[in-house]
């Protein structure tokens, strides 16, 4: 009898380190991959957005900021995952010297302990356009 005790022990001592191991790789998942669309995805917005007249003609480099915004948030929904609720808020765009805050915060649900729990997964960037020149 006592040999199926430990066996019953092992069994669910294994099933619950398997369901703690799932909810953090998920999560663990989940800020990876934010962190690297948000990061990917200002820098590609930030140089759809140069303005090429102001290079032209003055030879600085600044970005237009409703163009940043449109390719940024375009660019974004078409790689986040439909699954999930995402919040963007875009704190700061310099056009000259071009430079922007933002901040995504995606949030996670899960039920381990029977009840509906919520996790803020937020992701911040300051990001700066450098050019070789």
């Amino acid at each position: 009898m006592k040999q199926s005790y430990w066996g019953v022990f092992v069994i669910m001592l294994t099933l619950t380190s398997i369901t703690f191991i799932w909810f953090f790789q998920r999560l663990t998942n989940t800020d990876e991959h934010n962190f690297f669309l948000l990061k990917e995805t200002t820098e590609a917005a930030m140089v759809d957005a140069i303005d090429l007249g102001y290079y032209n003609n003055e030879g600085g480099i600044r970005i237009n900021r409703e163009i940043f915004i449109e390719s940024f948030v375009r660019r974004f929904a078409d790689n986040a995952n439909l699954a999930r609720e995402y919040r963007i808020e875009i704190y700061d765009i310099n056009e000259s010297p071009p430079k922007v805050s933002l901040k995504v915060t995606s949030i996670e649900n899960t039920t381990l302990s029977g009840e509906i729990i919520s996790f803020d997964i937020v992701n911040r960037i300051d990001a700066i356009l450098e050019t070789p020149y």
